[in-house]
């Protein structure tokens, strides 16, 4: 499934690359291939926006019924059964999905693997194998060198791919001031305070959930940070911009949707 969708997600970038190269939109500092990935990762989550949509609507709903759901389980803690029926009223009255925002987060995820692949390996699913013809490619991108491999990646004549560290190799970080890799953390850390904040109101503001929100937004930034290290810039391109547009987006739908309902 995800490789038939990676397939045509990989034509579309191939589409936009050729569409951005024809016009000349390659700037030697700036390619034409990263801007492509920029402008179809956009077009990308614009096409999951409705289903995104979906999502944090449903969010929303079960923030503004906590109130009840937390009367009920107070008043009705030593009776399961009839606590389990009074919320499914609550549910029926507010016309609220407990499961509203499963389909669209299922529907969704083998598109982002898809996605996901195709960024990993784009000689596969964006040039249909031609390997010469990719390394023909201008893949600079600001003081990146090549967005095909990591930023810390060393040549072989020893040039380093990003900002040298003035010849000192670190640990973890090789020998490249990480900057990609710091923006891509930082980025998903500002995603992962934004959705925490929803997901903690929409908790009720439980200490579970409060807990695991704060482990989130230390791990998932230090996780996207090994990663950039790790994988090519192209990567943390299409991570760095997907993240931007997804708070953006997640502050929209929130505004959209929360708004007081009659009791």
């Amino acid at each position: 499934m995800t490789n038939f969708l990676a397939t045509y997600l990989g034509k579309l970038l191939h589409f936009i690359y050729t569409a951005v190269n024809a016009i000349g939109l390659d700037f030697g500092f700036l390619s034409a291939f990263s801007i492509a990935i920029i402008i179809t990762t956009i077009i990308f989550k614009f096409l999951m926006v409705p289903l995104m949509g979906k999502q944090q609507k449903s969010m929303v709903e079960m923030q503004q019924i906590q109130p009840h759901l937390q009367e009920l389980q107070k008043k009705y803690k030593d009776d399961p059964k009839t606590l389990q029926l009074k919320t499914a009223e609550i549910y029926k009255e507010h016309g609220v999905n407990p499961l509203g925002g499963c389909l669209p987060l299922l529907i969704q995820f083998p598109i982002i693997i898809a996605y996901f692949g195709v960024m990993r390996d784009p000689i596969r699913y964006v040039f249909s194998g031609d390997q010469a013809f990719y390394d023909s490619l201008n893949h600079a991108f600001l003081w990146v060198k090549d967005i095909s491999v990591a930023e810390n990646f060393v040549f072989a004549d020893g040039v380093v791919n990003g900002i040298s560290l003035g010849g000192l190799s670190l640990p973890l970080l090789g020998a490249a001031i990480p900057v990609m890799a710091l923006v891509a953390a930082f980025t998903t850390y500002l995603m992962s305070k934004t959705t925490a904040a929803q997901q903690s109101s929409s908790s009720g503001g439980q200490d579970m959930a409060q807990s695991m929100n704060r482990s989130m937004m230390i791990m998932m930034p230090l996780m996207i940070f090994w990663f950039a290290l790790n994988y090519s810039v192209g990567l943390t391109i299409y991570w760095t911009i997907s993240n931007v547009f997804s708070v953006f987006q997640y502050k929209y739908f929130y505004a959209k949707y929360r708004k007081p309902k009659a009791e």
